[in-house]
């Protein structure tokens, strides 16, 4: 069960301070675009993200989005806050990780992924032996296959809060 558990659970991205990262060590994050940095389809983020991705580059981490949507989706969203990417990456299979961790250049250790989703972004970093945080999502909103891994996810997150105590 330990593989759907996030290092860290936070309720936004922008709930990462300079001193969240470095107490973490974490000198390059890899982040999930819909429902972590904006909501579903929204070409932009709201103005904290955009703040936190200021904070972010004015402190040295490098980011860099990883996410299962389409290139069509990814593409633009990621050149308008300046951001490499891995569109398509099938998460949580480990290629799209490894494209993102080689394209950060950057020791694994130092490496945290971001995301909604622990049977997605959560169980891929896992596997890849990266830091792992869950973000909660911006809209619960979302299709039926979201929200029945929601559901599943509920039911994971209820075994992970009775082991943390």
């Amino acid at each position: 069960m330990s593989l759907f558990y996030p290092d860290m659970a936070l309720k936004r991205v922008y709930d990462m301070d300079c001193e969240f990262l470095e107490k973490h060590d974490i000198k390059a994050l890899i982040l999930d675009v819909d429902n972590t940095l904006t909501t579903h389809n929204n070409p932009l983020p709201d103005e904290l993200v955009l703040k936190w991705l200021d904070m972010c580059r004015q402190n040295g981490i490098k980011l860099i989005i990883l996410s299962n949507n389409t290139y069509k989706r990814v593409k633009p969203f990621a050149d308008s806050l300046g951001l490499d990417f891995v569109s398509d990456a099938l998460k949580p299979k480990r290629t799209g990780y490894e494209r993102a961790v080689q394209k950060l250049d950057t020791a694994k250790e130092n490496i945290a992924v971001v995301g909604d989703q622990l049977l997605t972004d959560i169980m891929g970093g896992n596997r890849c032996g990266l830091k792992t945080i869950l973000v909660e999502p911006f809209d619960l909103k979302e299709n039926v296959f979201i929200l029945l891994k929601r559901q599943i996810e509920k039911l994971i997150m209820l075994s992970y809060k009775k082991r943390r105590g």
